[in-house]
């Protein structure tokens, strides 16, 4: 008993320290975050021909995470195609952008296991991928828009990826790797 309230104080203070760093590292990018915010809600509004362009896809695990998406094939073709599990391993072609068009990824460099082709596992990538993935089917090429909350969050990724950044990627999914069908 004689240990607590030292115990008590050194809490308090980590509790505090805490508090404070993480308030300096959203005072430091602050205009970041507003922008790359103000950046998403454009993308949810924006109409093309009196039409809403994205489709606003809720995580089922999580409510609040949303993510836009619009699919450029007509998705009719694919909608008998194969559609990816959490746990599936997933070829896709990719480019990807941050909220003012800088680049910062991209599978067209890649040559293994193909030719621009990027192979992972769906619950292996940031959440807005796997939420992606997850509601398209094989032959689907869409533009996803990915707020900070569901893709790296305010952590420090780099000179591109800095805190609080939304992420624009054009995903092709290409197939489904190793699918196999009992005949």
């Amino acid at each position: 008993m004689k240990h607590f309230p030292l115990f008590l104080l050194l809490a308090v203070s980590l509790s505090i320290l805490t508090s404070c760093l993480d308030n300096s590292v959203e005072d430091k990018y602050k205009d970041r975050r507003n922008a790359n915010l103000a950046w998403f809600e454009e993308q949810r509004s924006l109409t093309v021909d009196g039409k809403t362009f994205y489709t606003e896809v809720t995580a089922p695990w999580d409510p609040s995470g949303v993510i836009l998406m619009h699919w450029f094939n007509d998705t009719m073709l694919t909608k008998d195609n194969l559609k990816p599990l959490y746990t599936s391993t997933v070829d896709v072609i990719y480019r990807g952008v941050i909220y003012d068009g800088t680049p910062f990824d991209s599978s067209y460099l890649s040559t293994s296991p193909g030719d621009s082709i990027f192979r992972t596992t769906v619950n292996s990538v940031v959440e807005g991928w796997s939420l992606a993935l997850t509601n398209m089917h094989v032959g689907d090429s869409c533009r996803i828009v990915v707020p900070y909350t569901m893709g790296y969050g305010s952590y420090d990724m780099g000179t591109i990826l800095q805190p609080y950044s939304m992420l624009q990627f054009d995903l092709k999914l290409v197939d489904i790797y190793a699918y196999k069908t009992n005949q």
